[in-house]
This record gives structure tokens, sequence and C-alpha cells, in this order.
């Protein structure tokens, strides 16, 4: 599949009607990246001291679990904590992208089910959604903290099919990074590659999702298509 194929967003849809939406966080439904970049250089700083925060080196690697991506790259796992307490400080800072309001409260009147898998620990990913005002849309959140392997496993798209009791083939995965698409494929479930947000979209095409949308409005498009 080229790329010319791969961004589109009239990717057929799958032959089974689509029952349930399972969204990674950070970059799909929220604008996040600042914030994040803020909390890591003031991590690097608190605990590496002196010199540049690889911060373009970080984000690279974005989808993953925070302890993970420290031991890629060979930083101190003490890094963790100062990142999470500037991640909650930082929090009312978090906007939703626009259109994902409105998208989330159209797929819910449609009676489709949502749950969230994201790279964040369970508790703040929650924490998160609450102060937007948002979590009781959502029928569960799942953090990488509550499974036992992080994306790219399968695992945490695994206990999202199995918490919201529907079968691979009626569920759909939308991340943002390869590793969201790894962890769908993995689970057997439809990977959609979000290209709304600041990830750079040539690593995401050249995995190949099922469909590259460039807007919750075209996400919202496909999945009441699918869901018929």
């Amino acid at each position: 599949m080229n790329r010319e194929q791969t961004n589109r967003a009239d990717v057929p849809s799958p032959d089974t009607a689509l029952r349930a939406v399972i969204f990674d966080l950070d970059g799909v439904l929220v604008d996040s990246f600042g914030v994040m970049r803020e909390a890591f250089e003031i991590a690097y700083k608190e605990v590496v001291g002196a010199g540049e925060p690889p911060f373009a080196e970080y984000s690279q690697h974005l989808g993953r679990y925070f302890p993970d991506i420290m031991k890629i790259m060979n930083l101190p796992l003490e890094m963790e904590e100062p990142f999470v307490r500037e991640s909650y400080r930082l929090a009312h800072r978090v906007r939703m992208f626009d259109g994902v309001p409105e998208m989330l409260d159209a797929l819910h009147r449609r009676g489709l089910r949502f749950a969230v898998a994201t790279g964040k620990s369970g508790p703040r990913a929650r924490s998160l959604l609450d102060t937007l005002g948002v979590l009781p849309l959502f029928d569960h959140v799942i953090g990488s903290d509550e499974v036992a392997h992080s994306k790219p496993a399968p695992d945490i798209v695994l206990r999202a099919l199995e918490l919201l009791e529907v079968d691979a083939a009626d569920a759909v995965m939308i991340g943002d990074a390869v590793s969201d698409l790894a962890s769908a494929r993995a689970a057997g479930v439809t990977a959609i590659a979000a290209l709304w947000g600041e990830s750079d979209p040539a690593p995401l095409l050249e995995a190949e999702p099922h469909a590259a949308l460039k807007s919750p409005e075209e996400l919202l498009t496909w999945c009441l298509d699918a869901a018929r």
C-alpha cells in the first residue's frame, strides 16, 4: 500500500459492523504535546542536570509507557516522578482537539462503546479526562501500568476488548504512534492512524494502517459508515 492509497478517509470499513472504538489519548483525543515537552524538560534538568533535554528523541517513542522509554533512551528511571508530578500540575493546559467533543458525542449517540488504551498510567489518564469533563463518556480507561506488557504488545488492546465485551473484528483502534498501530494489529483489531496531532505522518503511513485520517471529522464519518 502506497502513501496515496493509505492517506484516504474512504478506505473500506470492516466487514462486520463496528461496535466499539478504542482510542489512544495523547495526540488523538487531547493536545498535550506542549505540556509533555515542558514536563520532560523539567524532569530531565532535575534528575540529569546540565545539557539539552533530548525531547526530540523522546517524542519518537510516544505511545509507549514512560519507564519503557527511559530504558530505551538509557535515561534514569528517576525521571518518572518529576515528569508525572509536572504533568499533573500542568494538566489544566491540556485541551481536546477541535472536533473531538462533537465526534465523541455523535458516536456515543450512535451507541458505540468507548475505551481509552494509553501509554499513560491509568490514574493519570482518568484524572485528565475527568478534568476535561469527558470521563463519563468512556466505558473503560486503561493505562500501561494496568497490563503486563505495554504497547507495542497487544495486551492493552486485548484488555480493552475483554472489558468492552466485543470481538476484535467488531472494534477499531485509533492511534498517533507506530506502537499504537502495532498493538492494534497484534490484537487483531483494525488500526487507524490519527494524523491531526504533532506526530510525523511518514512513519505512520509506512506502518500501513487500515486507514489514515486527517481530522476527527473524518474519523466520525469512517466510524459511522463502519457501524451501519
